[in-house]
């Protein structure tokens, strides 16, 4: 569905992305994990178009999207929610779905709101409430739901339990869970803590220092040596 090959990323003359290859499958999850600093953020942005200076080939179900800006990117399929749960405070849950899909007409708006409330109960429950009211578990599936009014075939998702309490980080990920089972979008998410992500995951793309270290199936990634050998290797190598 997702098809990435040879990316490379600059910002300014430093290049930080270095011949990235991937692929998602239809209505899976894709994990990107690795070390602090090791470019999994600016996979996403580089995929999305938030990367200016890229080279290499993405397409999404065969639409080649290689120099496609973000605004076209969402138009082909593709949405993304950057860090931090990102939501207008000021607005009501409602009204910010509203302007998740500003671009609809009144009925597909309604259907799609009532589509993100079945996903999110929660989201039906505050309602009228202000965003900024909400907890940040609460906002971070506001953002979800902001960027699934659209019903992209693909949800890039960085990093969503950044900032979060540790008893809210396992409700973010069902509820990344429920986007794949309940909604059929396919997401490939970062996230730092990768015990957490590997639960939900069909498969894993490891990155360091910019590049793909390794992929597979998320069953090859859960044992703890090999999590030991994904993050305690790129320490040696910094140590040297």
């Amino acid at each position: 569905m997702l098809r990435v090959e040879a990316l490379n990323a600059f910002y300014g003359k430093k290049q930080v992305l270095f011949g990235i290859d991937l692929e998602l499958p239809d209505g899976t999850i894709g994990a990107v994990i690795g070390p602090n600093g090791a470019g999994k953020s600016t996979v996403l942005r580089a995929i999305f178009g938030l990367v200016a200076n890229r080279s290499g080939r993405v397409s999404l179900h065969g639409s080649d999207l290689s120099r496609a800006t973000p605004v076209q990117n969402i138009a082909a399929g593709m949405a993304f929610v950057p860090q931090g749960g990102r939501v207008f405070r000021d607005l009501t849950v409602a009204e910010n779905l509203r302007m998740g899909g500003y671009t609809l007409d009144a009925a597909t708006l309604a259907e799609r709101r009532e589509a993100v409330y079945l996903a999110f109960p929660v989201l039906a429950e505050r309602g009228r409430q202000a965003a900024g009211a909400l907890s940040g578990g609460e906002r971070q599936m506001l953002a979800f739901g902001m960027a699934l009014m659209l019903r992209p075939r693909l949800l890039m998702i960085d990093e969503p339990s950044i900032g979060m309490a540790p008893k809210l980080v396992t409700q973010i990920f069902d509820s990344v869970q429920t986007i794949r089972d309940d909604m059929g979008t396919s997401v490939l998410i970062v996230e730092q803590q990768a015990r957490q992500v590997l639960r939900i995951a069909d498969s894993v793309i490891v990155i360091r220092a910019g590049e793909m270290l390794s992929h597979g199936p998320v069953e090859d990634y859960r044992g703890e040596d090999v999590l030991r050998q994904v993050y305690l290797s790129h320490r040696e190598t910094q140590a040297n």
